[in-house]
């Protein structure tokens, strides 16, 4: 569908191409006394005829041969490379572009023009170092605002594929106020340079990194967390609590994210009663299966199974979740076994049976933008390659 659009609008292109041609042929010349008017070639003809026959190979070959570089037809050539891009043949489209870079007589913005669809060329084909070139050269030597805008989004997506964090920041951050959509990916980069830094013992550093990701985002869940991290590794569990803390507001979907830390920063702070309390919180803000496992095991352990029977039970009532039922059957189990049964209930057997069948295989986070899921979480989305959009995945059948 896709070859065939392109292919029509080419061949209008070719078609008005060839009819301008004429047109000043004809005003130029004599009118012939007799035989065919000038027109559109033979070669068009040809061409069309493929194209009906559906063989768009043959098309576009037959388009290219008949089409002379020059100040008419330059924009039909670029509207081919960009149709061999489409196809997945960059390298036909570089061999076009090239070949029209080799023409002298090239206005200075068509010859802008041309380099930045070769570097989109490039980055098709993943010659990504040549493809850098072109657009640094761009940005040098172009004094088109427009074309120096789209030049610099190429050059932030391909430094980020690159892995390039500093480079990407250093680019995009002149476009910050006018682009505000750039603000989270450029705190996730700051997250990534941070990551790299703790990871070579430069802590004080990667703080500076997360402040500057919350300056710039100050809904960066990911910078929250990681500067909760630093505080528990320096023993600081009360600064990390605080930290964790934020997140609720920071986007409620990701509580199931930051319980582990917090259970652990309470842990180790040897404040159960305080991890309870700061759950029973989290229950009111965010009724989610993770928060209310987390509390029962708590009550489990204070109370008994008996009561953690009765408040889960409770809890689910008002937010039923199938993770939240199989935790309840472990917990009936639990008090049989306690209880002296030596053989657990056949009924509360074949309910864990189907429970866990339903939950294995279940993924634990999903895309909110194009719904890839995965179980781990990634901070970039590898299908559509967003930040920050991968979640947990909350509600009935839920973490």
């Amino acid at each position: 569908m896709q070859d065939a659009v392109l292919l029509g609008l080419l061949m209008a292109a070719i078609a008005i191409g060839f009819g301008l041609g004429a047109r000043f042929a004809y005003r130029r010349q004599p009118r012939p006394p007799t035989g065919r008017s000038p027109g559109l070639s033979r070669e068009y003809f040809v061409g069309l005829n493929y194209l009906l026959n559906e063989q768009p190979d043959e098309a576009i070959n037959t388009f290219i041969h008949a089409l002379d570089v020059n100040s008419d037809t330059v924009d039909t050539h670029i509207a081919l490379g960009k149709l061999f891009r489409a196809r997945g043949e960059a390298d036909k489209a570089v061999s076009i572009h090239q070949n029209l870079l080799a023409r002298p007589a090239l206005s200075t913005a068509t010859n802008d023009t041309i380099q930045l669809e070769l570097a989109r060329d490039f980055m098709a084909l993943g010659v990504h170092d040549r493809a850098q070139r072109l657009l640094r050269s761009l940005l040098e030597n172009s004094a088109d605002e427009a074309l120096r805008l789209e030049v610099k989004r190429l050059l932030i997506d391909l430094l980020e594929r690159e892995k390039e964090w500093q480079d990407a920041l250093e680019v995009v951050q002149p476009l910050i106020k006018q682009q505000p959509a750039m603000r989270r990916p450029a705190s996730h980069w700051l997250c990534e340079l941070a990551q790299q830094e703790i990871e070579q013992s430069s802590r004080a550093l990667a703080r500076k990194h997360l402040k500057q990701a919350l300056q710039l985002d100050e809904r960066c869940v990911r910078a929250t967390l990681m500067l909760a991290e630093l505080e528990m590794d320096n023993g600081h569990y009360g600064k990390a609590i605080e930290q964790l803390s934020h997140i609720p507001q920071q986007d409620v979907a990701h509580v199931p994210t930051m319980l582990p830390a917090l259970q652990r920063a309470y842990t180790r702070n040897d404040n159960l009663p305080g991890l309870e309390n700061h759950l029973y919180t989290l229950l009111n803000q965010a009724p989610y299966t993770s928060v209310i496992v987390a509390l029962g095991e708590l009550v489990h352990q204070r109370d008994g199974v008996d009561n953690a029977i009765e408040r889960t039970g409770a809890w689910l009532s008002d937010a039923p979740s199938l993770g939240g039922l199989d935790y309840l059957v472990d917990l009936y189990l639990e008090s049989e076994r306690l209880a002296g049964k030596t053989t657990p209930d056949t009924r509360l057997l074949l309910l864990k049976h189907h429970t866990g069948a339903l939950l294995t295989g279940r993924s634990r986070h999903r895309c909110r933008r194009c719904g890839f899921s995965s179980d781990n979480l990634a901070w970039q989305c590898p299908s559509c390659r967003r930040w920050g959009t991968i979640k947990p995945i909350t509600g009935v059948e839920g973490e």
